[in-house]
């Protein structure tokens, strides 16, 4: 699937990340990493097909990260909205 740049994945898309071996599925979007210093990263995810297990088995990435989109989440009227406040944000 080709990769998008202009909008956020939505949640429920399966990726794999550029020199990942396995996939990943994002389950949240603008994710503050809280750290001496905090970040943002454009996605938390987890590994696909397990799911969540733990917080040590959860990614925080960046869109430009995403080497493949395999699958691209549901996206209704709802979804088209809120990636718009998203973008905004």
């Amino acid at each position: 699937m080709e990769k998008e740049t202009s909008t956020l994945l939505p949640n429920g898309s399966v990726i794999l990340l550029k020199e990942g071996t396995k996939k990943l599925i994002i389950y949240g979007r603008k994710q503050m990493l809280m750290t001496e210093t905090p970040r943002q990263f454009d996605y938390i995810g987890c590994l696909y097909p397990e799911g969540y297990i733990n917080a040590d088995y959860t990614y925080v990435f960046n869109h430009e990260d995403i080497e493949e989109i395999i699958f691209k989440g549901y996206a209704d009227e709802e979804e088209e909205a809120f990636a718009v406040c998203l973008s905004e944000s």
